[in-house]
């Protein structure tokens, strides 16, 4: 079936795709056309990765968008939203608009009214819902990309009723679910009300095996020899014989998947002796410039390691890297300048990212519920195999996983080669996923009386797969008595069925896209600061020794600042004021951060070895920052958790006291990654807190103020004084500290100050220079002729390097 001689389509987008090579559909392709997909009808295609998933949804998309509809896309990742709008917009000269939405959970996203095709995350989606998007009535496609994360027990509750709320709003909606890996797609096509595409073709062969010895065998027979000499790495020779087989004069690059992020790092570290000497005098070149763009990234040891094994054609990939880290390494990675990257699981649910060679070295995983190594699902094994096999760049794709032993490599084929795909099953069921949907389906109108709720689960995936038809309503009247005991609904309880609907609190929470149990957290912290408490001056420190604001100027022996009160002797607790005495905590930044840290919409650092101790003793030094009572040291768990929050808690007060990334990450054992994602995450909930703060009685309005602050300062990574400049776009913390010290203090400070001021405080960076004070509203940015004040340069350097940081590289705030 040729692409031009489909009906429903815009004009011209038939002879598009022959232009982009698409002579024809493939079989999964055409069989979807004639399940109906250019029609209306709705669809789950369960095909291989690069069978044409994408495609099929363009065609169900643009074909909505003809008869006058509007598409949305439903990806699982940020990262693939930016993918998936980068390749939708090339339809935008055949008249269709693509607009791309992932954040912002408090925002109704009325300008994408105006898009045609909408891109977005189930979490996005879910709260434009929430906040009544207006053009959520019009949509007449909806795609969900990656279905099968249904299963996910984080994620998968609010795709499942997400799905749910849209096919209720708009009835004759068209739903398109893809997967790879679906071990009941005939479920899923159920629920959906779907026709089911379920096909194993694809474009590229793929072979699955098990290498052990000195050959791999593969699914279909065949075998290869790759022989292991005495002391030589089994991963480290696979990889070298498949960059030392050219197909089309070029060797074949290869994904490992591994089980840990120390591993991935240690892997490509290892990695680069097989990599590095493969390399052309070329390719060299450009790496090392890739090299220096990751080092500007973040100036973690991270950063440098990555850079490091970039330079000689390796790399590694995990959640604790910055997302510009990981977009540059997949794209010189798809661009086979990068041979070979050793990776987490991520990776494989993640962007499109496919390989010659895929090595599964690592098919165990620690698991602390179960109690040690635990073997990998049969479906997360599949969605790493089936990135093997380059449509257009390899001519063959080949999937292998590792044994040590003819029992293993028997075991391997078992489990994995001959085994199919778990079934994907609800986790809806759970007090966690179902109080913060239960509120929202109230909140949002869905549901007005207890037997409407019902009613609506009814409509979910758990409902399609349940035995037990009690146990949803079981934990539903759970969820609701805790949602009335915190006032976020009101129950009717006279007449025939019981109404339900939120209070004033309760639809601010769901807009606020909270999870319930974190707003009431939240509350009841506030709730504890007296009236007065604070005034004003509260959280403003300084170094117990008197040192000037700076950043990280007074780190102890342990590895952490110390701070009290400016009156303080360094040697006690921070001070309460007059008016906190005996009335309840004063509001400091750690006390807020400690407080959102504590909500379970935080993941919480680990305490490790010997932290329990540390952070007993801090959480006795600074208690009477900590909003709420802390528990007592016999009640294990929550203690323990206490101290979780109170660690993470330390981070986000390290960020926003200007520490170095590199120490907090040093400090803390993470990446850089995970040092924006924690900052992200305690911003957004600290803004919501800000919302709860004014709309809620009985919190002192003194305390919003202290919570924006706090907010602030996390948003800029910086302290008090620092907070006008770094307002200022392309400023960032390290260039704000640098301005200030030479005494630009301030956004109307840079439309005022000397040029050659400016200039020299900044390094001499002209076109930064140019662009900041433009930013600022200077009336003349032009730097032309302007040399930097050398006396401005060293009193920069002098205050902002005080604690050794003169490399010059940005960190994460330098992108604010």
């Amino acid at each position: 079936m040729e692409p031009s001689s489909l009906s429903g389509l815009p004009a011209g987008v038939g002879e598009a795709l022959e232009a982009e090579g698409v002579a024809e559909l493939y079989p999964p392709q055409e069989a979807a056309v004639d399940a109906g997909v250019t029609d209306g009808e709705s669809l789950v295609a369960a095909v291989p990765t690069a069978s044409g998933k994408t495609l099929i949804a363009e065609l169900a998309m643009l074909s909505s968008v003809e008869r006058g509809g509007k598409a949305l896309y439903i990806v699982p990742l940020r990262a693939l939203a930016s993918e998936k709008k980068a390749e939708f917009e090339r339809w935008e000269d055949h008249g269709v608009t693509v607009g791309v939405s992932t954040g912002n959970y408090d925002s109704d996203g009325e300008w994408l009214a105006s898009r045609d095709v909408i891109v977005a995350t189930s979490e996005k989606v879910d709260s434009l819902i929430r906040n009544g998007a207006p053009w959520i009535d019009d949509l007449t496609c909806v795609v969900s990309d990656e279905v099968h994360l249904v299963d996910d027990s984080h994620r998968g509750p609010t795709l499942e009723v997400t799905l749910a709320k849209l096919r209720k709003v708009n009835p004759g909606l068209q739903t398109v679910a893809l997967s790879a890996t679906v071990g009941n797609a005939d479920v899923i096509a159920d629920w959906l009300d779907a026709e089911l595409v379920e096909s194993d073709w694809r474009p590229i062969a793929l072979r699955t095996g098990v290498h052990f010895g000195n050959a791999i065998n593969f699914d279909d027979g065949s075998q290869r020899e790759v022989p292991v000499e005495r002391g030589e790495d089994q991963t480290a020779r696979l990889v070298a014989d498949a960059l030392d087989t050219e197909e089309d004069g070029q060797g074949g690059s290869s994904l490992v998947f591994v089980n840990s992020r120390r591993n991935a790092e240690s892997s490509a570290r290892k990695l680069t002796d097989v990599t590095g000497p493969r390399l052309t005098g070329e390719e060299r070149d450009r790496l090392r410039e890739l090299a220096e763009e990751i080092r500007g990234v973040s100036d973690t040891d991270t950063s440098e390691d990555l850079a490091d094994a970039v330079e000689r054609g390796s790399a590694f990939h995990h959640a604790g890297l910055a997302s510009e880290h990981r977009s540059l390494v997949e794209d010189a990675f798809r661009d086979r300048l990068i041979k070979c990257v050793s990776a987490t699981p991520t990776l494989a649910a993640g962007v499109n990212t496919p390989a010659r060679r895929v090595i599964v070295r690592d098919w165990r995983r620690y698991d602390g519920e179960f109690g040690g190594m635990k073997p990998l699902d049969v479906l997360e094994v599949h969605q790493m195999c089936g990135r093997a096999g380059r449509p257009g760049l390899d001519p063959y794709g080949e999937a292998v996983l590792l044994a040590n032993s003819a029992d293993t490599r028997e075991e391997l084929f078992d489990r994995y080669v001959w085994a199919e795909a778990e079934p994907v099953r609800s986790k809806l069921a759970a007090e966690p996923a179902l109080r913060t949907h239960v509120l929202a389906t109230v909140a949002s109108g869905f549901a007005a009386t207890r037997d409407g709720l019902l009613s609506f689960l009814d409509n979910t995936l758990y409902a399609t797969q349940t035995d037990d038809e009690g146990r949803l309503a079981a934990v539903t009247d759970t969820v609701l008595d805790y949602l009335d005991v915190n006032g976020f609904v009101e129950r009717d309880r006279d007449g025939g069925s019981e109404g339900l609907a939120a209070t004033g609190i309760g639809h601010t929470v769901s807009r606020l896209y909270l999870d319930p149990m974190s707003a009431a957290e939240i509350l009841d912290g506030l709730r504890t600061v007296p009236d007065g408490a604070d005034d004003g001056g509260a959280g403003d420190f300084v170094p117990a020794d008197g040192a000037a604001p700076g950043p990280d100027a007074d780190a102890d022996d342990a590895g952490f600042t110390t701070y009290t009160r400016a009156n303080g002797d360094g040697n006690e607790p921070a001070e309460t004021t007059e008016s906190d005495a005996g009335d309840g905590p004063a509001v400091t930044p750690l006390g807020l951060y400690h407080l959102v840290s504590r909500t379970p919409d935080t993941y919480q650092l680990y305490l490790k070895s010997g932290d329990r101790e540390e952070y007993t003793e801090v959480c006795y030094e600074r208690e009477a920052e900590l909003l709420g009572d802390t528990p007592s040291e016999y009640e294990d768990v929550r203690f323990e958790d206490w101290l979780a929050a109170l660690k993470t808690g330390r981070l986000l007060e390290d960020w926003a006291n200007e520490v170095d990334e590199d120490r907090i990450a040093e400090r803390y054992g993470v990446g850089p990654g995970d040092i924006r994602g924690k900052v992200d995450t305690a911003e957004w909930l600290l803004r919501a807190a800000e919302t709860l703060a004014r709309d809620v009685e009985g919190i002192d309005g003194d305390v919003v103020v202290q919570v924006r602050e706090a907010r602030k300062r996390l948003e800029y990574g910086v302290r008090e004084e620092l907070l006008d400049l770094a307002g200022v776009r392309n400023v960032g913390r390290k260039r704000a500290r640098r301005l200030y010290e030479a005494g630009i203090e301030s956004r109307a400070d840079l439309r005022e100050a000397d040029k050659a001021v400016v200039l020299g405080a900044l390094r001499g960076r002209e076109r930064t220079a140019e662009r900041i004070l433009e930013n600022a509203g200077r009336e003349d940015p032009s730097l032309d002729g302007v040399d930097p004040d050398s006396s401005a340069s060293a009193a920069a350097t002098a205050g902002a390097d005080a604690d050794g940081d003169g490399d010059g590289q940005a960190s994460l705030g330098d992108f604010g």
